[in-house]
């Protein structure tokens, strides 16, 4: 590596070029798309980077590609550590090609989401990620109108309308509530996920019900406690249930937060769990395994979703012709938060 003494300040991709020994059109290859770089040519240019305290100018870098080399993420909330992974595992692999992610929190808010969209369209992301479709069309207009790609993430589109990468939230949850009638419960609740502008939760609870028609069964209106994601809300709602003159012996929670909420207030009102009520979670987030009883919960494909996600992304700003993702599996895990009903 050649050695290079500049006084400016500002060193530019020419400096960085002539301290890694390498064309300045590498430099910018690296930049724009650091796949294509060899590792040899990586390291010197990484190395140069480092030493020169080189930043490229984003502006400029736009103007001359087109592209800002950023992807915008909006997901309802980041107060969970489900989409923290999600997002982990995403930006780790569109880094590898060179892209940042601009992320936004909508906090379960259609209208905030659609401000998000709009500000980061004006700031020129090349591509958008969002969780859901419970959204107006006129979004997915301004989006084509600008031809930038976008992926919705956790649910799939009957329809085929939109590229989707997830999987059926209403057979995932007429799947475990079919394991909760097989062994032996009758009496159903449901602590859910608020309705209103998530069509997740909603085609959750349509879920159970669709399960519990099969066998013969309802779910009243008054056992189904719609809260926030969020461990304060399932115990207030599992205090809500427990407190009714027929109690339910199966809880089924929208989220695995508002299981764990619904198993530590069991403790605080000293109800047996599984003994005298059965509960489930949504998604197998970390602590539903070291939960006391370990929480019997639906497997959720987090970590396919987020890299079937950018790689949809990379390749539609590739320019290459790709169809929709697969929709994905979810997986019944069965742990001590459940027994036959007493």
């Amino acid at each position: 590596m050649k050695k290079l003494t500049t006084s400016s300040n500002n060193p530019t991709l020419d400096d960085v070029a002539r301290h890694a020994d390498v064309s300045p059109a590498t430099v910018s290859r690296f930049l724009n798309n650091p796949s294509v770089v060899s590792e040899r040519s990586k390291k010197k240019i990484e190395e140069a980077i480092k030493i020169l305290n080189y930043v490229p100018h984003a502006a400029a870098r736009t103007l001359a590609s087109n592209r800002s080399r950023m992807i915008g993420v909006i997901v309802p909330s980041l107060d969970d550590t489900l989409f923290g992974r999600f997002l982990e595992y995403f930006q780790h692999r569109i880094s590898n090609e060179g892209y940042t992610t601009v992320v936004a929190s909508s906090n379960y808010s259609t209208e905030k989401e659609r401000l998000q969209i709009n500000q980061m369209v004006s700031h020129g992301v090349d591509a958008i990620l969002l969780v859901g479709l419970s959204r107006d069309e006129s979004v997915y207009t301004l989006l084509n109108s600008k031809k930038i790609p976008y992926i919705i993430t956790w649910v799939t589109d009957g329809l085929g309308e939109h590229p989707c990468v997830g999987f059926d939230n209403h057979a995932a949850a007429a799947r475990i509530t079919d394991y909760l009638v097989g062994v032996g419960h009758r009496k159903f609740a449901m602590i859910s996920g608020i309705l209103q502008g998530n069509d997740r939760a909603y085609n959750r609870l349509q879920g159970v019900r669709a399960a519990l028609a099969r066998h013969n069964l309802s779910l009243p209106d008054e056992l189904v406690i719609e809260r926030p994601f969020g461990v304060e809300h399932g115990q207030e709602a599992f205090r809500i249930l427990m407190s009714g003159s027929s109690r339910p012996t199966a809880i089924v929670c929208g989220s695995d937060p508002l299981a764990y909420g619904a198993v530590f207030e069991s403790k605080i009102l000293g109800v047996d769990v599984p003994g005298e009520v059965s509960i489930t979670g949504f998604d197998d987030t970390w602590l539903a395994p070291h939960l006391t009883p370990p929480l019997t919960t639906l497997r959720t494909p987090q970590q396919q979703i987020s890299l079937l996600s950018a790689e949809y992304l990379i390749s539609r700003l590739k320019g290459e012709d790709v169809g929709f993702p697969p929709t994905l599996d979810v997986e019944l895990v069965v742990r001590k938060s459940c027994s036959s009903p007493p």
